[in-house]
Order: structure tokens, then C-alpha cells, then sequence
């Protein structure tokens, strides 16, 4: 659709002024719904103190304004609940279910507390019940799917409220009676229709505006369509759009009220808004903003933007409050969209608008992303490349942008591989979704959306055969087991990470994995088979001539040496790693490499030796440059003389310590491993008080692992 069609679709829809956001009607039922509040329950009557909250359900049909109905309800009681409202929805807008899983992590995170990435339901949901124990917290349920659903959130506390929406009863749980919602009253319909249109239309023929009410059985959807038409056709009379909509009855009987209007309203639009309007059902999650507007139909954003805005006016869209505009379909209507674009629209072209749209969620990523990366001058070139439209002005603007669209790219990624097909399009989305939450909030902030992506790769990987994606998705979600603690299942992981990169005979993968193994076992204490899966790695790198990889692994094995006690061959295992750190030249690992060399032989009993290796370092990490590990050298030092017996030298070290880093050191700091800038998941750290090296803790980084991209090269990670 050029820029021009849309500019004269805008045109051919007038301006009408946005209505109020006052409720309407339902009198009767918020009455019903407050006393339901008030009354005693079965456990009350029996004498036994309530053990949950209490549930008010209302009950209606899509269209039927139950929604706004909670809405209200919400607003009028919200001042009861001192701790908050917590809004969650419990179905997609296609009208599948959402994971309670997924609901119990998004009400987690509005009450501002943190669940460990891939926790299960059960974890999830306890996690939840725990929080809201001692809550006094009204709580929304939206557009619940069943009982299940709902009684899995209920808190255990009877002074939290639940307003649950649904289509029927909720069955299985005790004492809640629904109330089911007809239309509204005649009164109010007219007062909704007429704060559309103006009450001059309906004053002139109030029984044809009453028909009017009657043929959309008074339900405020349909109401707010019919009246934004009318708004939109100020010389049309109230009589007009009901012969319309009696006409359409007539070749089409049956069918919600709603989805009659909004058909009317569909083929009285000008064809590119039309066309629009029908692909905005592929708005993922239903949100729609001016970008993926724009490239669902074609056009500029300018464009898109006023034509959505026109959308709104109608009634076809609803406004969502945020800083950057954006639009929410409403649920009911997305049904018949999707069935007005089966029928008038090819597959080809639908398809061709969901790529655009894709590929327009992957440049926004991109920018998204580049635009944090301030010293790379490839970022930066790449930035400027890009249309002025796809930039972000600020990184703080980028990051705004990917917190509100959150839930829809979410969506997206889940729409990209829902057929099953990791193509091309689906992988560079996933990769840049996961890159620009990294590099926005942080691997650990984003881990469980992070975690969600990496285990829809997984399904689809298995179900296609794909072992590279499996390989990539095993690793990264093993990563994610292993730094909250699972380490039993990360282990799993890596192990079947390894089977699928060999498959795919990718090095790199296989290579990664091994090591992985070597960690998690690390981890579990299992010294023997962590220092034997490192040193099957270490044969790998090797045999790929990979120096830097190979001397690291070196001090991976000397640390599995440290816990089980052997310092001999952890001596010589850091001593290789420190030649062939100097073979590489690389001065601040060969520092590191010597002053966890240090450490092993004053385990061993050898402190002459230990004090002079420690020298040794404290130059290499002078000449590297690097404060804080001659800090850390120099309190080393302190502790090597104070246990030689010269208390004068090791504080003149410990003051030495002190004035590099401007802080007072404790008497037994910790102290930077060997593989610190350069380190992988679970390096053990051996504390400075363990004299035995087994009691030390493990550093959890940040995974180096770059196989998220799910565009593996076969020897290292694609940039």
C-alpha cells in the first residue's frame, strides 16, 4: 500500500473527537458484585477462618464489556488494598491459554521480585503465594481460560480480593458465584451511542436509535463501533447503519453483533485501510504500533501512525497509556479480522506482510542493540546505515522502546517459529531479541525471557532435527540451569549438547560443551571427572592450535587439582598455563596464571616459593597495568610475610594495597581468579582462608557462551 492510499483512506475518515473514558450502566451488577464481597462464605458459616481469598467472577461473552466491567470494579475498590492491584491475563488473544507459569513470573515482576529463569510452575506459584501472604492485594485476572488457571494464582490469604473474567463458571472452586453479563440497559446504550455521535441523531428518531440498541443487543462493543461509523459518516442517519445491519442479518444470520458491525465497518473503508485493518490480526499478542503498522501494509510510519489513529476513533483500536504510542485489537475482534483475511487476502500476501513485519522487528533490534555499543565503530557505521525512522536518539529512548514492546516481541519470536520452521528470518530474530535484552538489561535481568526463547528453540530443534539450533538452545539453557543452581540438570544439558554438536560436526559447539561437562562437575565436587572432561577440552583446542583457549584450560584442570588436594599437578598444570600465556604474549593472564600458582604452593607448604612466584606476578600485573590485581597481590604478599614471621614488610604491603585501591582492606579478602576477563561459567574461586582449597566458592559470570545467536559458525561464535 503506497504512502498516498493511505494518506486518502485517512482522508476519507474524518476527525471525530476521542469519547469519554467514563463508565456506563452496570449498576445492578457492581452491586451485586460489592455485597458478594460482604457476604459469608461456606467456610465462615462452618465456623473456620477462610484459608484463601475470596473470588468474584463475572462471567460474559466477548463483546459483552466484562472486561471493562472488572476494570471498574477494580477502580472502585482499590483503595481497600493498600498493597496494590496486580493485573494478569490468562489467554492470548488467539484464545490460547497462557501458561501459569508464565502469569505467576509477570505478577512476580509487577510486585518487583525475582524468580530464578526456567523455575517451574509449582516453584512459580508458591513463590507467588508466599509473596502475597502477608499482602493485603486485590487481584485481576483477565479472560481466564478455566478453574485451573485461576486457582493455581489464588493467594492463601483471605485478605487478598480476586476479580477473575471468563467466559462461563469456574468449576472446582468453592464459593464463587459469577455474574453473568447481558446487555446494558436501554438508558445506557443510548448514553454510550450518543457520546459517539452527539445526542442530536438519537433525539430525532429515539425508536430507530432503540432498534438500533436491540439489533447489538446492547452490547457495548458493538455499541462503540456502531457509534464510531455514525461519528465517522455525519450525514448518515441512525436508520441508515440499522438497515445496513439488517441487510447484513439477513444474508448472514447468526454471528455476534459485534462481528456484523464490525464487517460493515470493514467494507466501508476505503481499500488500503481496509487491507490494514484485516492484517492487523497479525500483530503479535494483539499490540500494534506505528512501525509494525507500517510494515504490515507498506508505507511510511507517518502514515501508518494517522491511519491507526483513525482506527481508534472507530472504535477498532483501543489506545495503550505509554510514553511511544501504541494500540491494542481488541480480543473479540481479532477472530473476525482473521477470517476476513483468510477470505479476501492470498496466503502469498499474508505471508509476505508477516516477513516484512519480522524483518522490521529484526532492524529495530539491531538498532536497539547497536545503539548501546558506543565504542565500536562498525556499530556505528552500521547505525548511520539505517533509515532515520529505525533510529533510537538515545540509548536510554531504546530502552524504553524494548521494555514497552516487551510482551509483543515475545509474541513475535513465539509466531516465528510456531509452524515449526527455524528459517532464516526466525533465526536473526531470535538472535537479535536476545542480543538487545542482553545488552539493555543485563544476561542476569532478562534470563527468563532469555530462557523462554532458548526453550522454544529447543522444541522446535527437536521436532525439526535440527542438531546445530539443538546444540546452541542445550548450551545456553544449561548455562541459565547452572548459574541459578540446578547444576544436576545443567549437567544433562551440556551432555546432550555435546551428542547434538556432534552431530552437526561442529567443532565449536563440541568443544564448548566438553568444557561445560568439565564445570558442572566441577560444581558437583567431582574433582577426578571434572580435571578428565577438561583435559579431553583441552586435547580439542590442541588439536585446533587454539594457544589462548589452550592455556586457559591449563589453570581450568591446575584449579580441579586445587580442590582435590593434588598440588603437584595443579603446579604443573599452572605452570603451563603460564607459558603459554607468555607465548602469547598476553601480560595480564600470565600475572593471574603466576599468582594462582602462588597460591598452590603455599598450600603445598612451600611459602619461599609461594612469596617469590608472588613477586614474579605483582611485575607482570605492573606492567599489564592492572590496579586491582596488584592490590590484590600485595595483600597476598602481607599474608606470605605474616606467616614468615615479619609482620613489618606485610604491612607496608597491606598499606601498599590500601593506597592502590583507596579502601581498607578485611583481614582475609577475597581474592580474583585466574580466569578474571577471561573466565567461563563455574572457574572455582579458592578463598584466601582455605589452606586445603576445598572450601572456596564459585564464581557464577556472565556466560561467554555465544551460541544464542542460533547462527553458529562451525569453529567459534558468530559475532
Amino acid at each position: 500500500m503506497t504512502d498516498q492510499a493511505v494518506e486518502t483512506a485517512g482522508a476519507r475518515l474524518p476527525e471525530t473527537p476521542v469519547p469519554e473514558n467514563g463508565f456506563l450502566g452496570r449498576a445492578r451488577e457492581l452491586k451485586e458484585l460489592r455485597a458478594d464481597i460482604a457476604r459469608a462464605g461456606l467456610d465462615t458459616l462452618a465456623g473456620r477462618k477462610a484459608p484463601r481469598a475470596r473470588v468474584l467472577l463475572i462471567a460474559g461473552r466477548p463483546g459483552s464489556g466484562r472486561t471493562a466491567l472488572a476494570e471498574e470494579l477494580v477502580r472502585q475498590l482499590a483503595g481497600d488494598y493498600p498493597d496494590g492491584v496486580l493485573r494478569a491475563r490468562l489467554s492470548e488473544p488467539d484464545g490460547t491459554p497462557v501458561p501459569v507459569g508464565r502469569a505467576a513470573r509477570d505478577l512476580l515482576t509487577a510486585l518487583e521480585l525475582a524468580a530464578p529463569a526456567g523455575a517451574g510452575e509449582d516453584e512459580l506459584t508458591g513463590t507467588l503465594r508466599d509473596a502475597l501472604a502477608e499482602r493485603r492485594t486485590l487481584l485481576l485476572l483477565d479472560d481466564a481460560p478455566g478453574a485451573d488457571h485461576v486457582d493455581a494464582l489464588l493467594p492463601d490469604n483471605a485478605g487478598c480480593l480476586v476479580v477473575a473474567v471468563a467466559a462461563g463458571p469456574l468449576t472446582g472452586i468453592p464459593d464463587v458465584r459469577p455474574c453473568t453479563l447481558g446487555g446494558l440497559d436501554t438508558k445506557s446504550a443510548l448514553d454510550l451511542l450518543a457520546r459517539r455521535i452527539g445526542p442530536v441523531r438519537i433525539t430525532v428518531d429515539p425508536r430507530t436509535a432503540e432498534g438500533l440498541v436491540e439489533q447489538c443487543q446492547a452490547q457495548p462493543t458493538a455499541l462503540v463501533l456502531a457509534g464510531g461509523w455514525l461519528a465517522a459518516h455525519p450525514k448518515a442517519a441512525v436508520a441508515d447503519l440499522a438497515k445496513r445491519l439488517h441487510a447484513d442479518l439477513d444474508e448472514a444470520p447468526g454471528g455476534a453483533p459485534f462481528a456484523r458491525v464490525l464487517r460493515l465497518v470493514h467494507d466501508t473503508l476505503p481499500d488500503p485501510a481496509a487491507r490494514l485493518l484485516r492484517l492487523l490480526s497479525l500483530a503479535p499478542a494483539g499490540l500494534v504500533d506505528p512501525h509494525t503498522a507500517s510494515a504490515l501494509a507498506g508505507c511510511s510510519v507517518g502514515s501508518a501512525r494517522a491511519t491507526l489513529d483513525e482506527f481508534a476513533a472507530l472504535g477498532l483500536l483501543h489506545a495503550v497509556e505509554s510514553p511511544l504510542p501504541q494500540y491494542e485489537v481488541p480480543g473479540c475482534l481479532l477472530p473476525v479480522l482473521e477470517r476476513l483475511a483468510a477470505v479476501q487476502d492470498r496466503p502469498a500476501e499474508l505471508q509476505l506482510a508477516r516477513a516484512r513485519m519480522l524483518e522490521r522487528t529484526v532492524r529495530l533490534l539491531q538498532s536497539c542493540r547497536a545503539i548501546t555499543e558506543t565504542d565500536s565503530p562498525q556499530a556505528r557505521a552500521k547505525l548511520l546505515g539505517m533509515p532515520r525512522s529505525l533510529r533510537f536518539p538515545t540509548p536510554r529512548a531504546a530502552e524504553d522502546w524494548l521494555t514497552l514492546r516487551r510482551p509483543a516481541l515475545l509474541a513475535a519470536a513465539r509466531v516465528a517459529v510456531a509452524d515449526g520452521e527455524v528459517d532464516t528470518l526466525a533465526r536473526r530474530l531470535l538472535s537479535q531479541l536476545v542480543r538487545a535484552m542482553a545488552a539493555h538489561f543485563g544476561t542476569r535481568a532478562a534470563a527468563p525471557d532469555l530462557y523462554g526463547i532458548h526453550q522454544l528453540v529447543l522444541d522446535v530443534a527437536e521436532r525439526r532435527e535440527l542438531p546445530r539450533e539443538k546444540a546452541a538452545a542445550l548450551l545456553n539453557l544449561a548455562d541459565l540451569d547452572a548459574r541459578t543452581g540446578r547444576t544436576a540438570q545443567a549437567l544433562l544439558r551440556y551432555r546432550s549438547a555435546l551428542d547434538a554438536g556432534r552431530d552437526a560436526n561442529d567443532p565449536y559447539a563440541t568443544g564448548r560443551a566438553t568444557e561445560s561437562v568439565g564445570g558442572a562437575h566441577l560444581e558437583l565436587g567431582d574433582y577426578d571427572r571434572a580435571a578428565d572432561w577438561f583435559g579431553r577440552a583441552l586435547a580439542q583446542r590442541l588439536a585446533r592450535d587454539e594457544r589462548v583457549e589452550a592455556a586457559r584450560l591449563y589453570g581450568r584442570i591446575a584449579a580441579a587439582h586445587t580442590y582435590a588436594g593434588r598440588y603437584g599437578e595443579a603446579q604443573r598444570n599452572w605452570r603451563a598455563a603460564v607459558a603459554g600465556y607468555r607465548k602469547e604474549g598476553d601480560v595480564a593472564a600470565q600475572a593471574r596464571a603466576l599468582s594462582e600458582l602462588a597460591r598452590v604452593q603455599e598450600y603445598a607448604g612451600r611459602p619461599e616459593e609461594s612469596l617469590r612466584t608472588c613477586q614474579e606476578a605483582a611485575e607482570w600485573a605492573r606492567r599489564a597495568d592492572d590496579v586491582r590485581l596488584q592490590a590484590a597481590l600485595q595483600v597476598r604478599l602481607a599474608d606470605t610475610l605474616e606467616r614468615l614471621g615479619d609482620p613489618a614488610a606485610a604491612r607496608l604491603h597491606r598499606q601498599a594495597a590500601e593506597r592502590m585501591l583507596g579502601e581498607e582492606f578485611p583481614e582475609f579478602p577475597g581474592f580474583p581468579d585466574v580466569a578474571e576477563g577471561l573466565r567461563l561459567p563455574h572457574l572455582p574461586e579458592v578463598r584466601e582462608d582455605s589452606r586445603d582449597g576445598r572450601d572456596g566458592g564459585t564464581v557464577a559470570p556472565e556466560p561467554e557462551h555465544a551460541a544464542n545467536t542460533y547462527e553458529i559458525r562451525s569453529t567459534s561464535p558468530k559475532d
